[in-house]
């Protein structure tokens, strides 16, 4: 790694370096350089880019002292999930906050929740409108555990904040040496594409690409919520990254903040027919499983932009798979009829 970036303390949770694979018949088809930085691959039963998040948000968990971990999503979070099992790994206790419908009448346990349940995990149901004022959950459920002698530490939502954000910068340095590996290396212009759904994933992709000063764009495709709330989260990440780690570049979320807004469709984690009919194609295209949620939708998104202009990316794109395999099996219903 590069001794410039004062990387915080992190604890080895991810099989990385992750591989980039080119998608040859997707190229083909769409008439780009399209690579897949394979980010589903990152183990902790493919726990995609949440990971590298949870590398240093627990490493100051563990540094604090905590004995239980509280984290929050819907309830097929892939994030929720994974925090659980990479607690189990370091002897700690979770609790996650997870928003349905109806909490007096919890869904049955299946993919992401199921998993939760099987690491042993604590569950707080939740309403969406409940939901919205998660921080002061956090601070009721952290309140109800130290009264009973515990040591709770609050992870955000995707653990997306400015300690979480080196999980992609790091990932950043990684790509770089990838890149380097290809033919035009780092002197070929490259857009990174990513979904946006908490934000952290974006920053840390921003901020690495600034560090290094490499001739790439990042894009990202929101997958919730709108492009001011994305370029208002992503910024404020960044911004506080820079603060706390005094961190020498020239950041401006005018600039160096691009998000391709249109592609939300139904809402968060609600699939329509073209979305899944996308993922059918790529996995029987390239063996690639996309998940519903995220990886879906901004590839989607991406194959709209595209179409429209072949050029809006420029010749080489890398399009980083962030995992969420499991969401893809409460699906079934909506795509066995598309199969």
């Amino acid at each position: 790694m590069n001794n410039k970036i004062p990387y915080p303390s992190r604890i080895n949770l991810a099989n990385t370096p992750t591989p980039l694979d080119m998608l040859q018949r997707m190229s083909e088809k769409l008439g780009v350089e399209l690579y897949l930085k394979r980010d589903d691959l990152t183990g902790m039963e493919l726990s995609g880019n949440k990971v590298r998040k949870l590398e240093f948000v627990l490493a100051e968990a563990m540094d604090q002292g905590a004995d239980t971990v509280i984290t929050c999503g819907g309830v097929q979070s892939n994030h929720a999930r994974v925090t659980a099992i990479a607690a189990v790994k370091l002897g700690l206790k979770s609790r996650l906050i997870l928003r349905i419908p109806d909490p007096s009448n919890p869904p049955p346990y299946e993919g992401n929740s199921l998993l939760d349940k099987v690491a042993g995990a604590e569950i707080v149901w939740v309403t969406p409108d409940e939901y919205k004022q998660r921080d002061e959950i956090f601070e009721r459920e952290a309140d109800l555990l130290r009264r009973i002698g515990r040591k709770p530490y609050i992870i955000p939502e995707g653990a997306s904040n400015s300690l979480g954000a080196w999980g992609y910068i790091r990932a950043v340095e990684e790509l770089a040496r990838d890149l380097n590996g290809l033919s035009g290396g780092m002197e070929k212009p490259t857009t990174i594409i990513n979904a946006a759904g908490s934000g952290g994933t974006s920053a840390g992709l921003v901020l690495g690409v600034l560090l290094l000063g490499l001739n790439v764009k990042v894009v990202s495709i929101n997958v919730c919520n709108d492009r001011d709330y994305f370029v208002r989260t992503i910024g404020e990440i960044c911004e506080k990254a820079i603060e706390t780690y005094n961190l020498s570049i020239p950041f401006s979320r005018e600039r160096d903040i691009d998000i391709i807004d249109g592609y939300v469709g139904r809402g968060y984690a609600i699939s329509r027919p073209e979305e899944l009919k996308l993922i059918r194609d790529v996995a029987r295209t390239e063996g690639v499983i996309l998940d519903p949620v995220y990886t879906g939708k901004a590839f989607f998104g991406m194959t709209q932009e595209l179409s429209r202009d072949p050029n809006r990316f420029g010749d080489r794109i890398v399009f980083i798979h962030t995992g969420g395999i499991f969401g893809l099996f409460s699906k079934a219903n909506e795509i066995t009829p598309l199969l």
